[in-house]
């Protein structure tokens, strides 16, 4: 017999109400028997599970996705679209759905205590990334509508700038665009990139090893305030060869467009990237038109002092295989803090007014992005830097996201039949209620809304006291505990230290070697293990070293596995890493690594060729459990890189797999994996600013040097340790069938943002979560 409980899946589908009557309570004794006891199931019954292999490069969620995945959970496919970023079987097997928000903290907080985070990182196999948090986080997953307050952020994106008699509360003389441009208007050739800055950003030049089969433009003629600008876009889809060009749009002065064509790729087309481009198999499978043709037209089509204006342009003109002296890239224009780039549909929001690659079409319209970039380079140039900075376009970026999050709920939204639907509505339309569970001092919007019953507490310890008791008796429960952020320098601090870990975790140090060592010979070995950032020769010791800074930690692990200890040319050689006081506990940080629910069942492999991707790729099969094959690309010339990440079902799936991949008939080399899809594109916007000469002491600021040494409850490493342990102990009472989330929104301050992360599994009756 099934026992009286909240369940999410079939039960709210059919609409029963197991609610209890108002007023009337269920004994303590009575919930723990029913949050303990497994439902009794039919031998090989079917489970709910979840799947994440549909998420996104970076493995970051919005706020509306978490959204649709929570309607989901309630309603089932028959009543709402499925989450488009990650599957959700057998849903109507679900009991329950809980989602405990520990606000106050962030993805940093997460990785600083990573090991006090212990029962959470290894109960929850599926991680993601969140954006930075919003004004009212709860009521974005939630999906409640925004009440419109004195302000209206859609009217902050309007294009007209601040007028004259606007206050400006921001401190122009911190913007970048002022430190770099200063506040005076700048003519064109002040906005023309510099060699320097071309050899920084990637494009392509003269003489550069990968750019021998390019193509120069031949515009070599002066550059002048009157020379002519030409907006440039391309769009790009994947081949066997890496991306290539599918379509160019040139657009002159004035918004006429000179030229657009499709191009027909030289090699096999494995992906059209139809969401991006808007191109397909079958807009492209009549096209003769091919890249050299191109190349022809556009030569001819340029004068000798065109400046080419783009977004990003490094890219197009990389596509076009062409080399162009004089380009406005708008991306590089429109300078953001920390090297980070606005959006092309951000700028053209905010400083243009107008809306572009519009959701409700089929790709980006080329010819619409370079007419877009031409408005935004004439922008600039007619009302000069200290205007551009007066729109504060940091702020106006974050209103974007809001808006951006509201519009994605309400695009889903129209597929269902109530539009505008909420989580709230959904349980409502089958007679049930949500629970909130709050500190009194942090309710938020969703604390006020029908059909939510909250429970407002005194403390963090309340809250988990009140869980314990009433999480059994609601089929939606949402757990919010709050803690005390660090000072916003502090944090600031905190996210360099935490980089430049990182940085010295994925370092190693060899030697010594004999001074007639063969350094080619050397600089291959240590390359097999994956791709490095830097290769120094150490000459300050008696015998020489090496220092060796990889891409990924698995990389430089695998070097210290293969390698110390080893006979080399004769001498017995030392791989490690350089001791600092933030690579001491380096040892346990990585065994607990490879034991994270998530990393277990993924393996990471170095040495794949183009032909193992396509050979991979083709027969997948090969491998039992196999759920998705991850190809890290090279973000400027969009090729494969010589490493890859195979991701399984169980742990002993990807044991086996592994085995064979590094057995002498693949000779790849390969071992577990330590670091998940969502920290890498974290730790890849690594500012330069953050990184130091290796094995210089940093001293932690004083205040929180006080803070650990009395032990205070509220310091976040302490709190990261007891809270993680008591919520961890909390879900893993939950009953069999619980879809749990665990939610850390990001923080915000002045000095910037920090984005979020997620952890989430469903309660297996096995006792882990899937």
């Amino acid at each position: 017999m099934e026992p009286e409980r909240g369940r999410t899946g079939a039960l709210l589908q059919k609409g029963r109400k197991r609610r209890r009557a108002p007023g009337k309570h269920v004994g303590a004794a009575e919930a723990r028997r029913a949050r303990s006891e497994p439902e009794e199931r039919q031998p090989g019954a079917k489970k709910a599970r979840l799947s994440t292999s549909l998420l996104a490069e970076n493995y970051e969620v919005t706020h509306g996705q978490l959204c649709e995945l929570l309607k989901y959970a309630v309603l089932g496919k028959s009543s709402v679209p499925k989450p488009s970023w990650c599957q959700l079987f057998h849903q109507n097997q679900l009991n329950n759905v809980v989602v405990f928000v520990l606000q106050g903290m962030s993805q940093l907080h997460f990785y600083k205590f990573y090991l006090e985070f212990g029962f959470l990182r290894k109960a929850f196999r599926h991680k993601f990334r969140l954006p930075p948090p919003s004004s009212d986080f709860l009521a974005d997953i939630i999906g409640l509508q925004k009440k419109q307050t004195t302000g209206d952020p859609s009217k902050m994106m309007q294009g007209s700038l601040p007028s004259a008699s606007s206050e400006v509360t921001i401190n122009l003389q911190n913007d970048p665009i002022i430190q770099k441009y200063g506040f005076k208007k700048v003519g064109l050739t002040r906005c023309l990139l510099t060699k320097e800055e071309m050899k920084t950003f990637h494009f392509p030049l003269q003489d550069f090893p990968d750019c021998e089969n390019f193509v120069p433009t031949k515009c070599n003629g002066s550059i002048t305030e009157s020379s002519p600008l030409f907006g440039l876009d391309c769009e790009m889809c994947l081949t066997s060869k890496g991306r290539e060009l599918t379509r160019i749009s040139l657009v002159a002065e004035g918004g006429c467009c000179v030229m657009d064509e499709l191009v027909k790729p030289d090699n096999r087309i494995l992906d059209y990237l139809t969401s991006f481009s808007g191109i397909t198999k079958k807009i492209l499978n009549p096209v003769t038109t091919r890249l050299k043709d191109v190349q022809r037209q556009l030569k001819a089509l340029l004068p000798p002092d065109a400046v080419l204006v783009g977004h990003s342009l490094d890219f197009d003109l990389r596509a076009l295989k062409m080399i162009h002296p004089y380009v406005i890239d708008t991306s590089l224009l429109y300078v953001r803090e920390q090297g980070r780039r606005f959006k092309l549909k951000f700028l053209a929001k905010a400083i243009l007014g107008k809306d572009i690659q519009c959701p409700d079409r089929l790709g980006h319209d080329a010819t619409e992005d370079a007419r877009t970039t031409l408005e935004l380079a004439r922008y600039f140039l007619k009302y000069g830097p200290k205007k551009i900075a007066e729109l504060n376009l940091e702020a106006l970026a974050s209103h974007q996201e809001l808006q951006a999050s509201v519009q994605e709920q309400r695009n889903t939204a129209e597929v269902v039949q109530q539009p505008n639907t909420s989580v709230l509505e959904c349980l409502d339309s089958v007679g049930q209620k949500l629970l909130f569970l709050t500190r009194e001092a942090d309710a938020s919007e969703l604390s006020s809304s029908r059909n939510c019953q909250t429970v407002k507490c005194l403390s963090n310890k309340e809250v988990l006291e009140q869980a314990r008791m009433e999480i059994p008796l609601f089929p939606f429960s949402i757990v919010q505990f709050s803690f005390e952020p660090f000072s916003p320098s502090l944090t600031e601090e905190m996210d360099k230290r935490m980089r430049i870990k990182w940085t010295e975790m994925s370092t190693v140090y060899a030697g010594p070697f004999s001074k007639n060592c063969n350094l080619r010979a050397l600089k291959r070995l240590f390359k097999s293990f994956g791709s490095v950032q830097s290769m120094t020769l150490v000459l300050e010791t008696h015998q020489p070293h090496l220092c060796i800074q990889y891409e990924v930690l698995e990389a430089a692990q695998l070097a210290i596995e293969s390698l110390h200890g080893v006979l080399v040319d004769g001498t017995c050689i030392k791989v490690q890493r350089p001791v600092t006081e933030l690579t001491l506990d380096c040892d346990t940080l990585v065994k607990e690594l490879e034991q994270d629910s998530e990393n277990r069942g993924t393996i990471y492999l170095s040495g794949v060729s183009e032909t193992f991707k396509e050979h991979l790729l083709q027969q997948s099969n090969l491998f039992f459990g196999l759920e998705a094959v991850i190809l890290p690309k090279d973000l400027k010339s969009g090729k494969h890189k010589k490493y890859c990440f195979l991701k399984f079902k169980t742990f002993g799936s990807a044991h086996r797999a592994l085995s064979i991949l590094t057995g002498k008939d693949w000779k790849l080399k390969g071992r577990h994996a330590l670091t998940s899809r969502h920290l890498h594109a974290w730790l890849r916007a690594l500012p330069p600013e953050s990184r130091r000469p290796l094995g210089l002491r940093v001293i932690p600021p004083a205040s929180e040097q006080q803070a650990l040494q009395t032990l205070k409850v509220d310091h976040p490493k302490i709190a990261a340790w007891r809270w993680g342990r008591k919520i961890g102990n909390l879900s893993h009472s939950l009953c069999p069938g619980t879809l749990c989330l665990i939610l850390l929104p990001g923080t915000e301050s002045t000095h910037g943002s920090h984005c979020g992360l997620g952890l989430m599994g469903i309660k297996a009756y096995n006792m882990v979560s899937r």
